[in-house]
């Protein structure tokens, strides 16, 4: 994970689209692997799940911005 939110957001503008859609699917299958090792054992820190979470968001939404060409 990035220390901060602006260092995030420049490294996904930097990815063009088929690492952008390639990091996203990741994510997704990082999440819910974190997901269901957490039901099945709880995990040692639960925020983390919330942190995948909004990383995905902001992956998520980058993708967005650029279908919508801003």
């Amino acid at each position: 994970m990035a220390i901060s939110k602006k260092a995030d957001a420049h490294e996904y503008r930097s990815l063009d689209n088929e690492g952008l859609a390639n990091k996203i699917s990741e994510e997704e299958v990082r999440l819910k692997k974190t997901k269901f090792s957490h039901a099945a054992n709880p995990i040692e820190n639960p925020l983390s799940i919330k942190l995948l979470r909004r990383e995905l968001a902001r992956l998520k939404t980058e993708s967005r911005k650029r279908e919508l060409g801003f």
